[in-house]
């Protein structure tokens, strides 16, 4: 029997709550459908791109036309189920985060990455899930993304009504806030698509006054290159003198814009035992990650999205924090000690880029 037959046969109401069922079951928290229509997000795309506000992610430039039409992405797409999996480790604690990032010594890493690679365990359930799918209704074409590939995923998952962009350009939902990964399954079969939701941010401007660096250039849009997620993951060169003070001791990542949203009061927790941090990473203090060789890096953050900007980027993330903790009055004297002993005996044989920014930290 073809496909479309299977399909006419089935209730539509009956597949989407099945479709919800199975998407539960295999952990994630929500689902939503939306067709591939992206309309004025293209044009905003292209704008952001010709401002050069994507910084050194050539890729973003690459492959702007697939990003702009999932057609192209995946030839005969008709729809796209979007999912959304909460990952806040259950110990997570707001207040707490603020403390860590007010002590200087401390080094903080952003929430999401403290646990395992999210790529993978989102992938991994995608597949299965389509593949349930499949054994429901037949064969049909698809292919499964998480922030893998060119695709529109926030702009997406607006659409499908899992939530609205917060003026940090992340997505919001009332029920979870922003603390939740994206997945989709692009799909070639006709699904019903559901509706988008309201906007609830009002006149809130939290996450703008917040930033550190003021990357939220205005409500909803971003420089990257003020970023300091940006900064410490995706930039390969060495940090803007004029934005390491404002590091404080972000080591990787960071949530502040997430942190002081209203809407993260309800942030869920997640159950998934993937997103437990490991290693200490929401206790380590900059010496502690510092003392780490290469290989412990490398074996520590196996299977971790921090494990991607190699022990390079981490060490001079790393040397920026601790320059700032030594111009910070707050610190003992013998912590600065310790920290600047740590810096110097680094020094020999050091690659130049991470040799630039120990020089910087102990000469503050």
């Amino acid at each position: 029997m073809p496909l479309s037959a299977n399909l006419t046969s089935l209730d539509e109401a009956k597949l989407r709550n099945w479709l919800g069922g199975q998407s539960h079951e295999l952990g994630f928290d929500a689902l939503r459908i939306t067709d591939t229509h992206l309309g004025p997000a293209s044009d905003r795309l292209q704008t952001w791109l010709s401002e050069g506000r994507h910084g050194h992610m050539e890729y973003m430039q690459r492959h702007a036309d697939l990003r702009s039409d999932p057609q192209l992405l995946v030839p005969g797409t008709l729809r796209v189920i979007c999912v959304s999996m909460n990952y806040l480790p259950p110990e997570t604690s707001f207040e707490r985060e603020w403390e860590r990032m007010a002590d200087p010594s401390q080094a903080v890493v952003s929430l999401y990455a403290r646990g395992r690679d999210y790529h993978k365990v989102l992938r991994n359930r995608l597949q299965e899930f389509a593949k349930r799918i499949e054994e429901k209704i037949g064969a049909f074409g698809y292919r499964v993304f998480t922030d893998s590939a060119p695709l529109m995923e926030v702009e997406l998952a607006r659409k499908a009504g899992l939530g609205w962009r917060g003026k940090h350009t992340l997505l919001l939902n009332r029920e979870s806030g922003s603390t939740f990964f994206l997945g989709e399954i692009l799909v070639d079969i006709p699904l019903p698509i559901d509706t988008e939701v309201e906007e609830h941010c009002g006149t809130c401007t939290s996450c703008i006054d917040i930033c550190p660096t003021q990357a939220i250039t205005a409500p909803y849009q971003l420089d990257a290159r003020r970023c300091i997620s940006y900064l410490t993951i995706e930039n390969p060169e060495a940090i803007p003198i004029e934005f390491r003070r404002a590091m404080g001791n972000r080591v990787y990542g960071c949530d502040d814009c997430q942190l002081i949203c209203p809407w993260n009061k309800f942030a869920k927790r997640s159950q998934m035992p993937d997103f437990v941090q490991r290693h200490g990473l929401g206790q380590a203090t900059l010496l502690q990650l510092w003392s780490w060789t290469e290989a412990e890096f490398e074996q520590r953050h196996e299977g971790s999205a921090i494990r991607r900007i190699g022990y390079l980027r981490w060490r001079r993330n790393l040397a920026v924090a601790m320059g700032n903790a030594l111009s910070n009055s707050t610190v003992p004297a013998s912590q600065k000690d310790d920290i600047r002993l740590a810096l110097q005996h680094s020094l020999e044989g050091a690659d130049p880029l991470l040799v630039e920014h120990i020089n910087w930290a102990l000469s503050t």
